[in-house]
């Protein structure tokens, strides 16, 4: 199975759905934030292997602590995974912090640093 196939589209879909219903619902771990999201899933083509990326909305020790939760639990993930998604080999789960949604706040805010400058310039204009 290529790694852009359809079926492969179609599995990491189905993982990553069940993933969130797992992580929102099934865990009952503490150190897991209610705010945890499964961004994207990418299970390889031999189905072997799967890297879940995390979204969590806090700081860096909500993340570090939810990342921590995720890999203790990874037994049971892996286990109610394997109960609701009908694959013949289940997919060893990594979990993976993903940085992206951070990464964009982070660079529109830079952007709007630059150009405040400008838009200020722009109304002292306006108003003469």
């Amino acid at each position: 199975m290529r790694k852009n196939s359809v079926k492969n589209t179609r599995i990491n879909s189905e993982v990553m759905r069940e993933l969130s219903r797992i992580i929102s619902r099934e865990i009952k771990d503490p150190r897991i934030s209610p705010m945890t999201s499964v961004v994207s899933v990418e299970v390889a083509p031999d189905l072997k292997t799967c890297k879940a990326y995390i979204s969590v909305l806090g700081d860096q020790d909500a993340q570090a602590d939810t990342l921590a939760g995720l890999q203790s639990a990874h037994g049971f993930i892996k286990r109610e995974l394997a109960r609701t998604v009908n694959l013949r080999n289940t997919p060893d789960i990594r979990f993976v912090m993903d940085q992206s949604i951070e990464y964009g706040v982070n660079m529109s805010r830079k952007i709007d640093e630059i150009n405040a400058p400008l838009h200020q310039r722009e109304e002292e204009a306006d108003h003469k």
